[in-house]
This record gives structure tokens, C-alpha cells and sequence, in this order.
């Protein structure tokens, strides 16, 4: 792809660009155009599947693929397409289903094909409020599964799981399962993907696809989901809000994502940098 942007700046969703379940505030929403006015390639880098972030994109202008699932998918939200993903394998994904079903675990799993729920799944009403107020067609589709669901003949290809409070039992079986890697993205919340998955992975991909060098790439975020990005990316900027670890690890902190701290790090930090590039 020829060369369109000067740099790329990747933005966690929750607690970093906006508040779980409000819209974008109108200040970031003018630091991002303010972004573009600068040659700055924008994108959004969330926990979320692909089907939780279109009206996002559409509202923000976001020109190049989403980073989703965790770095699971890179995701055109125009096309509403998976860009790429990396999956779990299909045998893996049934025996890990089998699991989830016989100890009731409160899971989600996201896949292209729709956001699919475990029966004791505590996560449908986030969805559901997504799609309020969004025409069918960009809807996210539910679907619910059952014990019967692993034994099917074809299942989706899926690239994240996410456990809710997982019981100890069921977290150790994950952590201790080399083929996975499980992180932290909110209180009780924890996201399972194939090992070598991460943001910091995904924000290189696609800065490689778009012709942008790594020097010239910036992450934002607030979580222990958001440190692989913040650590890859050449200049990692932390919210106020954010742990200990991530500001540790980042060349900037800013405000609270609630003071406007994503626009805050764009006014004073991104665009001054990238005058210079």
C-alpha cells in the first residue's frame, strides 16, 4: 500500500477514549479530526469484538482497519470484515467449549460470524444496549449456545473468549494452558486468546500494511490488556486513570480518560511529535 499517513496512533475504547456504554465526548472527537489534519493515521484498539465497534468507527471518520478482539482481528468496520484473525484452532476451541459448558462459566466468545453466548453468560445486556438505535443490517448478531453447540459438525472460527469471574479451577486450567494467553481488561473481566496474540502485535501489522515505520507509531490505553501496545509502539502514552504498570511503560501520562485525557495527549504530545517527523 502506498504511503498515505506520517504516523498511527491506536486508542483503547474503555476508560481511555470514552466511558463503557456513552459515546465518544466531543473534545476527543475533535482531537481525532485534528489527528487526521495532521497526516495521523487513527484507529481504535479494544477488548471488544469487531461487531461492538462499527458505529465507533463510523462516527469517528476511521479510515484504516480496527484493532479488535484484543489484537485477535483486524477488522474493516465499513465492510464489516475481518482484515485478518487469528484463530483458535478448530479442535481447540470445541475441547475449551466442553469445559466452559461443564463447569457453567460465564462466557462470551467472539467470532465474524457473531457475538455467541454460553448459557450462563451475564454479558448479553452490553450487547443488546449496542444495538439500540442501530439500523439491523449493522446490528451485532446474538446467539446463544448450548452444550450441544462443540459436538456440531461446523462451528465458526473464533478469536477471543472472554470469562467473566471465572472460578479458580477454570482460570488456572486456562493460565496454565501454553497455547493460550489470558490478560486482565477490567474488574473480574478476562480475555483468552491464542498465545503470541496481543495490541502491540496488531499495532505493527498494521502500521507494516498502511507504510508506516515503527518509529513513527503511538498507543494510548489504561489497562493490563493495553501494555503489549503501549510497550510496542514507539511512543506509549498513559491516561491518568491508568495502572502503574502501564504508566511505568509509557513516554507520556495525560489527564483521566474523564478530563479528556486522550485529547490532551493529542494537543501535547502526538502532533508536536509528528510536526517533527
Amino acid at each position: 500500500m502506498a504511503r498515505k499517513y506520517k504516523a498511527l496512533l491506536a486508542a483503547d475504547m474503555d476508560f481511555t477514549l470514552l466511558a463503557p456504554g456513552q459515546d465518544v465526548p466531543e473534545g476527543n472527537k475533535e482531537a481525532i479530526r485534528a489527528l487526521k489534519a495532521a497526516g495521523v493515521a487513527f484507529t481504535i484498539a479494544t477488548g471488544r469484538s469487531s461487531f461492538l465497534v462499527g458505529k465507533f468507527a463510523e462516527n469517528l471518520g476511521i479510515e484504516v482497519p480496527v484493532m479488535t478482539s484484543n489484537g485477535g482481528s483486524l477488522f474493516d468496520a465499513k465492510a464489516r470484515k475481518q482484515f485478518a484473525s487469528r484463530d483458535f484452532d478448530d479442535a481447540k476451541i470445541r475441547s475449551l467449549l466442553r469445559l466452559l459448558m461443564d463447569k457453567e462459566a460465564d462466557a462470551t466468545l467472539y467470532s465474524d460470524e457473531g457475538i455467541f453466548f454460553c448459557p450462563r453468560s451475564s454479558r448479553k445486556y452490553f450487547v443488546e444496549g449496542y444495538n439500540e438505535g442501530v439500523e439491523p443490517s449493522k446490528q451485532s448478531p446474538i446467539i446463544d449456545i448450548d452444550r450441544s453447540f462443540p459436538e456440531q459438525e461446523r462451528i465458526p472460527a473464533f478469536n477471543k473468549i472472554l470469562l467473566i469471574k471465572p472460578c479458580k479451577e477454570v482460570a488456572d486450567i486456562f493460565l496454565s494452558d501454553p497455547e493460550l494467553v489470558l490478560i486482565s481488561s477490567g474488574p473480574g473481566l478476562y480475555d483468552v486468546m491464542r498465545k503470541g496474540v496481543s495490541k502491540g502485535n496488531a499495532l505493527l501489522e498494521l502500521a507494516d500494511y498502511l507504510g508506516i515505520p515503527a518509529g513513527n507509531t503511538f498507543a494510548i490505553g489504561d489497562s493490563d490488556n493495553d501494555l503489549s501496545m503501549i510497550e510496542s509502539a514507539k511512543y506509549g502514552i498513559a491516561v491518568g486513570n491508568a495502572t502503574e504498570e502501564i504508566k511505568r511503560a509509557a513516554s507520556y501520562i495525560s489527564a483521566d480518560y474523564d478530563s479528556l485525557g486522550f485529547a490532551k495527549a493529542v494537543y501535547e504530545f502526538v502532533i508536536p511529535l509528528v510536526e517533527t517527523f
